[in-house]
């Protein structure tokens, strides 16, 4: 999926440089327009001193440019609405992609909330029963979870990492490095490598 969005990155940025290209030739050639104009202009304004078929030229050469700029106009025209598409097809596309992974996800989930609905419809009485259900429970909830790219920030015998931990008690002690983590008060998560939520710990500071 990171692969698909950078080629579509990419891909965006190529039709932007050539949008720009295509804008900087069609600015060019509106001021040689212009140019040729103004000449054309001069000239006819000094006719009774230059040649008939110099002005002439100057006219076709106005036409030229006229129909050149037009044809550019078109070309710009054309790239902005391909690139406009291409737009909003990749984001239709990443849409779908998302709710296709929530699907799966869900999907995943239902054997889940199959085993709630047996552990609360079992006889309260049994209460090892009851909590051997709930502990299978959590375990088949955190494969699933696992598989999904949810994974643990390990904390145990870990020197605090600002990027995955966060420290909300400092205690002393004189046999442990300064910050050492000493204890996990809150799980941490990474998913697909980013970080979820850090843990939150308890480090030493002597």
């Amino acid at each position: 999926m990171k692969e698909e969005k950078k080629k579509d990155a990419q891909k965006m940025e190529e039709m932007q440089r050539e949008i720009d290209e295509a804008e900087a030739n069609l600015k060019a050639d509106e001021t040689a327009e212009e140019e040729a104009v103004d000449e054309a202009d001069a000239q006819e304004e000094a006719q009774a001193e230059t040649p008939e078929e110099e002005a002439e030229t100057l006219r076709a050469e106005v036409e030229r440019l006229t129909a050149d700029l037009k044809e550019k106009e078109d070309r710009v025209l054309r790239l902005q609405a391909d690139f406009e598409n291409f737009r909003r097809r990749v984001s239709k596309e990443r849409i779908e992609l998302a709710d296709v992974v929530k699907q799966d996800f869900l999907k995943d989930m239902l054997p889940l909330v199959d085993n709630f609905e047996r552990a609360m419809a079992a006889e309260k009485t049994d209460g090892e029963a009851f909590q051997k259900g709930v502990e299978m429970i959590y375990t088949q909830f955190g494969e699933i979870l696992k598989k999904n790219g949810l994974e643990p920030i390990e904390t145990e015998g870990k020197k605090f990492d600002p990027n995955f931990h966060q420290a909300v008690m400092r205690v002393a002690d004189p046999e442990l490095e300064d910050e050492m983590i000493v204890k996990e008060l809150q799980r941490g998560y990474t998913a697909h490598g980013r970080v979820l939520r850090p843990s939150m710990v308890q480090v030493v500071s002597n």
